[in-house]
């Protein structure tokens, strides 16, 4: 486990770097993927809204090989009635997020709204404080638009050599959130894939194909009881 742990460490330390990289060329993908669904028949379909970085946003991927893109043909394959959208943008931080929350849940109606973000402040060493402020106000402008729509939490990790206070003060960070809102939980989402250098790219940092197949699995645990 310590061996796992010090890879993730590893790989996390580029993850800052890769992100910022991106940002500026994710914002027109993200705005594309925003579009209204050409289905004619989406008009009846819910929207289920996927908002965090370049973990959502899968990088490296095709789109359809990310997280999002295979929890929506799980949808569409068990006919749910949901329509998933991909507002990942790489390189985000909590800050970031609770700056284009209003411009992403202004463009359409959200039933349920799955929160990705984080992991870029704990690769900063911003301070949790801020990053559990930045994930409330983003989850307060979610229900103030939107009082009916359900919110899962993704939770994450800070890397171990951030310091043990640190990486404990920001997994508690996920608990207090959710606790307080009374928000279903995915504990870690990269469970499983985090630290693997055969379920990451060659940056080590990104899941592979493989790698977003468990993170799915993991999403799929606690959002399938939302649907």
């Amino acid at each position: 486990m310590k061996k796992i742990f010090l890879l993730f460490s590893i790989f996390c330390s580029l993850f800052f770097i890769f992100c910022n990289n991106q940002a500026n060329n994710k914002k027109e993908s993200v705005a594309d993927s925003l579009k209204a669904d050409k289905n004619p028949n989406s008009e009846d379909l819910k929207n289920i809204v996927f908002f965090g970085n370049s973990l959502t946003a899968a990088f490296g991927l095709n789109p359809s090989e990310g997280f999002a893109g295979r929890v929506a043909q799980r949808i569409d394959s068990l006919k749910l009635g949901y329509k998933t959208i991909n507002a990942g943008l790489s390189g985000e931080t909590t800050a970031a997020g609770a700056e284009r929350v209003d411009w992403v849940i202004g463009r359409q109606k959200v039933h349920i709204f799955i929160l990705e973000l984080g992991g870029n402040d704990a690769l900063r060493g911003l301070k949790t404080t801020e990053s559990e402020k930045n994930l409330q106000t983003i989850i307060d402008k979610v229900k103030a638009k939107y009082p009916d729509c359900k919110i899962l939490l993704a939770g994450m990790m800070a890397p171990p050599n951030m310091g043990k206070k640190y990486a404990d003060d920001f997994k508690n960070v996920y608990t207090k959130v959710a606790k307080t809102n009374n928000l279903p939980l995915i504990p870690f989402l990269l469970e499983g894939v985090g630290g693997i250098a055969r379920l990451n790219l060659p940056d080590g940092i990104h899941p592979t194909a493989e790698g977003h197949r468990i993170v799915t699995e993991n999403i799929w645990k606690v959002l399938k009881s939302m649907l």
